[in-house]
């Protein structure tokens, strides 16, 4: 079977909630946000109201809308007799929550029962994944209700980011992926990774559930809007006199909907025939499999192993942020379970050093660890490592072994970087304009030097609005209108070039319609000493010639 696994491309406004606390500023906006999410729904709404009710205090959610074609052919077994063929169904058979008959659920059921082409959409992300996260839950003996959690915090979106910088399908906040050992660096966020954080997640509703008694409603709750947020809640009610069920609490809106919704789409699945309602099937078979690579492995060279795109392969480890898998570990990757085999045994015949292009640094005079790392795209702590320097001191004149990626950097698409690229690059006005954070500077007083809104400007840049700014970063504003100087800054863009065999300033200057001045001075280069194959050049060119260049 060839499934399609949705990966970043754009940002669109989910109904889903997040597993982060509602920020101050969310009801005044919730109204307009659950009008966008109406308008996506692909289906017609007669009900305006009933679909704003529905997504009541909800927190937007940035995820992807592009599918990217995950080669998973295999020659499945026959199933035994007796053995359930839909992994939905296999979840749906072992069911325990009861499913009261009340407004709130009444609600979310009605909206997804409305909406089947959501349904499909998230149902085509989950297919590489369900069936690992059914059998995880299965082991641990937790309720398979579970394994319809990422589809109310994510949409099965492992790429998925939203308020409070959450981030993967299980929608971690920072502090609490911590706290349940998921690794986050600047090579990789296992908040991302599909085996990591499911790991951590069902770690923490344990803990959750633990902590309420049993009560899996309460812990839901509580992986929603925090535990502390819960327990003074629960604390409220017995002091009063009131019920402390989920259902008497008083709990921000987002969480009122948040486990209704669980619940709603609990309900649907397995009682689809009475509602009339086809949910897609996804086999129930293994599609996936973990292979241990023992090192850090460039991922274009570990998709041409695999016999896959690089795509492909980067859209089913999305945890790694850069062009290659952290040097610290995690040292796995997820393949297709047809693919690992012959994946592992090419592996096998590959040196450690081959795994990884390298290039061959004479340190310049103004060169530093930092510097080199970041025109490499590297770390400094690699540079060290690979080179067993015991501090930061370099000689000009020396020379350097620096990893650098296999292909060029707008290759490996999936990246952190790449994504934000790409999600900066969206059209969204008439003209482009940059602006660099400088200290001090807000969302707010960027909004509003430009004009814009807030909430846009933080999309337009792959961020949620609450997220701290850090100086030197570069924004990306989109204006309808410009004054001259601000149309010439919009023509430009600007890029990172790496250096090719027989490469020169000026072919390269030739190439992009440049000076060779610039170039030296953009990037503190001696114009008397040679480039090196695999070196990284800022360069800032004319938009309208990129489509030109090759």
């Amino acid at each position: 079977m060839k499934l399609k696994l949705s990966v970043l491309s754009i940002m669109v406004t989910s109904l889903l909630a997040g597993c982060q606390l509602t920020g101050p500023d969310h009801e005044d906006t919730a109204l307009s946000d659950n009008r966008t999410t109406c308008e996506i729904a692909h289906t017609d709404i007669n009900d305006q109201a009933d679909c704003e009710l529905a997504n009541e205090g909800v927190i937007e959610v940035m995820h992807p809308s592009e599918e990217v074609e995950v080669d998973l052919d295999q020659t499945l077994d026959d199933v035994e007799p007796g053995i359930v063929s839909d992994v939905w169904r296999r979840a749906s058979n072992q069911f325990q929550f009861d499913i009261p008959d009340n407004e709130r659920i009444a609600i979310q059921r009605d909206w997804y029962l409305k909406h089947p082409a959501y349904m499909e959409r998230v149902s085509k992300r989950a297919k590489p994944f369900i069936h690992y996260i059914v059998q995880q839950i299965e082991e641990r003996e937790m309720p398979l209700e579970l394994a319809l959690l990422p589809i109310v915090e994510s949409a099965f979106d492992p790429f998925a980011y939203s308020h409070g910088r959450a981030a993967g399908m299980w929608q971690f906040i920072p502090g609490t992926a911590s706290r349940f050992g998921i690794q986050q660096t600047w090579w990789y966020d296992g908040r991302r990774d599909v085996v990591a954080s499911t790991d951590a997640a069902l770690d923490y509703l344990t803990y959750l559930n633990d902590m309420f008694d049993g009560d899996w409603l309460h812990a839901l709750a509580a992986y929603n809007s925090g535990e502390g947020r819960v327990g003074k809640a629960i604390k409220r009610n017995e002091e009063a006199g009131k019920s402390t069920d989920f259902w008497s609490l008083d709990l921000p809106k987002e969480t009122r909907a948040y486990v209704p919704k669980l619940l709603a789409l609990a309900d649907i699945l397995k009682n689809q025939n009475d509602y009339e309602f086809e949910w897609p099937e996804v086999e129930n078979e293994p599609v996936i499999t973990t292979v241990d690579i023992g090192s850090q492995v460039d991922l274009a060279f570990a998709a041409q192993l695999a016999d896959m795109d690089l795509k492909s392969l980067h859209a089913l480890n999305p945890g790694f942020n850069r062009w290659a898998t952290d040097p610290e570990g995690p040292h796995r990757l997820v393949l297709p379970l047809d693919k690992a085999d012959s994946f592992s045994e090419a592996l096998e015949n590959v040196e450690q050093n081959d795994r990884l292009n390298w290039v061959r640094h004479k340190v310049k005079s103004g060169d530093s660890l930092l510097k080199i790392a970041k025109e490499y795209h590297t770390t400094v702590d690699v540079i060290k490592s690979v080179n067993e320097m015991k501090d930061n001191m370099i000689r000009v004149g020396e020379h350097i072994m620096v990893p650098v990626a296999l292909k060029k950097l707008d290759a490996y698409s999936l990246s952190e970087d790449q994504r934000l690229v790409n999600t900066q690059n969206q059209k969204r006005g008439s003209y482009q304009l940059t602006h660099e954070v400088k200290s001090g500077d807000t969302l707010w007083d960027i909004s509003r030097k430009y004009n814009v809104n807030t909430r846009s400007l933080a999309k337009w840049n792959g961020m949620a609005p609450t997220d701290p700014l850090m100086p030197g970063k570069n924004l990306v504003i989109w204006v309808n209108e410009a004054n001259d100087e601000q149309k010439r800054d919009a023509i430009m863009r600007t890029l990172t070039y790496t250096v090719k065999s027989g490469d020169s300033l000026a072919r390269i200057a030739q190439k992009f319609n440049l000076r060779t001045s610039d170039i030296t001075k953009w990037n503190k280069l001696n114009p008397d000493k040679y480039l090196q194959p695999g070196q990284k050049l800022t360069l800032h060119v004319d938009v309208t010639r990129l489509k030109n260049v090759g």
